[in-house]
């Protein structure tokens, strides 16, 4: 693994990849969540990570708790890196964040080539949630709803007293996020879903269809909120197919 920058983790580096893929993981995720996929497409694919502050080698950094301070500082890191043709890939509370990361990009004047979001309602489908209000066992409880947690975990103490934290401090930044922004992005978007994630309802997530002016597609697989992890294959699949192709043309 190398890194050229705190934000950035490049697990099996591919300079002469055409293209590169930039991955933000879910709340209380880290860059190794990404680590599969980075693996399964290289060298066709240079997957750049996301390392938010506040775990694993950036554990003594203090949280940022709201997206909009996350999506300015990855805006600054993916410019800073970025060095071609580029994607990003968000799962829940990454694929908000990677949306309004795609916003302030193409507001600079770089535009990816397809913006891919996993597990996320569009940003104009707003719930009341307020899992970060709750006590630690609220959070432990609503982690293995999502059934996407390695079951051991949760009795290790120890362990949970390390992610809780980051747990509690993502889901603050999703919950109080407020979509501000009438900007429609002109990278085409593909949105996946699981068909049965408590989380983003079928049709909250085709509403992600009005947020690009690019071509939209829409993919559901089996499963919960961490359908991704079931699918693998299939989703690495469908990055890789589309990241081969031409970028459609804004409608």
């Amino acid at each position: 693994m190398t890194a050229t920058d705190p934000w950035i983790r490049r697990f099996f580096p591919s300079p002469d990849a055409p293209v590169q893929l930039v991955c933000l993981p879910h709340a209380g995720g880290s860059a190794s969540f990404f680590r599969p996929v980075a693996q399964a497409l290289n060298p066709r694919v240079e997957v750049l990570s996301v390392q938010y502050p506040g775990r694993q080698d950036r554990h003594n950094e203090p949280m940022i708790d709201t997206i909009d301070g996350l999506a300015d500082h990855v805006s600054r890191a993916v410019t800073r890196t970025v060095d071609r043709p580029f994607a990003l890939f968000g799962h829940s509370m990454g694929a908000t964040l990677a949306f309004e990361v795609a916003v302030r990009l193409e507001r600079a004047g770089r535009f990816a080539e397809r913006v891919f979001v996993s597990g996320r309602r569009a940003p104009s489908c707003h719930r009341d949630e307020r899992v970060h209000r709750r006590d630690d066992a609220g959070i432990i409880a609503e982690l293995r709803g999502l059934s996407g947690t390695d079951q051991r975990i949760f009795g290790d103490e120890e362990l949970m007293r390390m992610i809780l934290p980051a747990l509690r401090n993502d889901y603050r930044a999703v919950e109080t996020y407020v979509w501000a922004s009438d900007h429609l992005l002109r990278s085409p978007l593909t949105a996946l879903t699981g068909d049965d994630d408590p989380k983003a309802s079928h049709d909250e997530v085709r509403a992600w269809s009005a947020h690009t002016a690019g071509d939209f597609e829409m993919k559901r697989y089996p499963g919960g909120h961490f359908f991704l992890i079931d699918h693998a294959p299939d989703v690495i699949g469908v990055i890789g197919e589309r990241l081969a192709r031409p970028a459609a043309t804004p409608r």
